[in-house]
C-alpha cells in the first residue's frame, strides 16, 4: 500500500533502537525524511546510517544527539529543521518499584518526560501542521494506559494524563484542519527494556532469562513478542493518508494480551 506521504518530513525520538527505531525505519521505507533524536550519538549514527541504506525515493535520515525531554535539547532539534509533517513522540518509561519510595523529584522526572515533553512537542509543530493542511502525531505510550500495572505507577500516571490531553486536543479545530494526533499502545515487544525486565527478574527468582521470557509469551495470545518492524508499520499507517478519519484514539498493540472488549 502506498502510504501517500513520501518527501514529507518526520521526527521521531527514541529512535536510536527498539520501538522508536521501527517507526523510523518504516517512515523511510515509504519515502519519509526523518530526523531522529536520542541521547547517545554512536548508536544514533549507526541507527541513521541503517536507515539511509533502507530509504526510498530519495528520503533522508538526519540524527540529533541531545535530550528531547530538556527545553535546549528540543531547541537542538527545531534548529535542525522547524517544521514536520510528522511527529513520533518516544520516550523511555520511568523504572519500576513501590510507589511508597517515590519522592516528588521522580514524579516530576516521570510527568516531564512521558506526559509534558510530548505536550511541548505537540504545541511547537501542531500549527504549522494545520497551516499547510497535513499532520501527523503519534506518541508511544504503554498498553499499560489500558491495563495498569503495580509497579509501573510512574508510567501508569504520567501516561494516563498525556493520553487525557490528547483526548482533548485531537478532537480541537486542529482535526478539521488536516491534523491527527494518535497514541500507539505497545505490549511485549522484543526490545532491549523488555530483555532487561527479563534479566531482573531471573536474577530475583534464580530462573533462567528465557524461562522468564517464555513464561512471559505463555500469557500472550499471540504466544510471542511483537517485533519493532511490525510495530513500525502501525505507526507509519497511522502517519499515513488514509488514517485522516483517525484522531484521538489509543491504538493498541499487544498480540491480544488485553483481555477487555473496550
Amino acid at each position: 500500500m502506498d502510504l501517500g506521504i513520501s518527501g514529507r518530513t518526520a521526527l521521531v525520538c527514541g529512535a536510536s533502537k527498539g520501538l522508536g527505531y521501527g517507526c523510523a525505519l518504516a517512515l523511510v521505507r515509504d519515502g519519509v525524511n526523518v530526523v531522529i533524536v536520542a541521547r547517545g550519538q554512536e548508536a544514533l549514527d549507526e541507527a541513521a546510517a541503517r536507515l539511509k541504506a533502507e530509504a526510498t525515493g530519495g528520503a533522508t535520515a538526519r540524527a540529533v544527539a541531545t535530550d528531547i525531554t530538556t527545553e535546549s535539547g528540543r531547541a537542538a532539534v527545531f534548529a535542525v529543521q522547524r517544521d514536520y509533517d510528522i511527529v513520533v513522540t518516544n520516550a523511555g518509561g520511568p523504572p519500576p518499584g513501590d510507589f511508597r519510595e517515590w519522592d516528588r523529584e521522580a514524579w516530576m522526572r516521570a510527568v516531564d518526560a512521558n506526559m509534558l515533553t510530548p505536550i511541548e512537542l505537540i504545541k511547537a509543530t501542531v500549527d504549522g501542521m494545520a497551516q499547510r493542511g497535513f499532520g501527523r502525531i503519534v506518541n508511544i505510550t504503554s498498553s499499560a494506559v489500558k491495563a495498569p500495572i503495580d509497579i509501573l505507577g510512574l508510567s501508569n500516571g504520567a501516561r494516563s494524563g498525556l493520553t487525557g490531553f490528547v483526548a482533548g486536543v485531537a478532537r480541537s479545530s486542529l482535526a478539521s484542519q488536516g491534523v491527527t494526533i494518535n497514541n500507539l499502545l505497545p505490549g511485549a515487544f522484543d526490545t532491549d527494556r523488555l530483555r532487561n525486565t527479563a534479566i531482573g527478574a531471573a536474577k530475583k527468582t534464580g530462573q533462567s532469562i528465557e524461562a522468564i521470557q517464555e513464561a512471559r509469551k505463555k500469557t500472550i495470545p499471540a504466544r510471542r513478542f511483537g517485533t519493532a518492524e511490525e510495530f513500525g508499520a502501525i505507526c507509519a499507517f497511522l502517519c499515513s493518508v488514509h488514517a485522516g478519519y483517525m484522531t484521538g484514539q489509543n491504538v493498541l498493540a499487544d498480540g491480544g494480551a488485553y483481555p477487555g472488549t473496550y
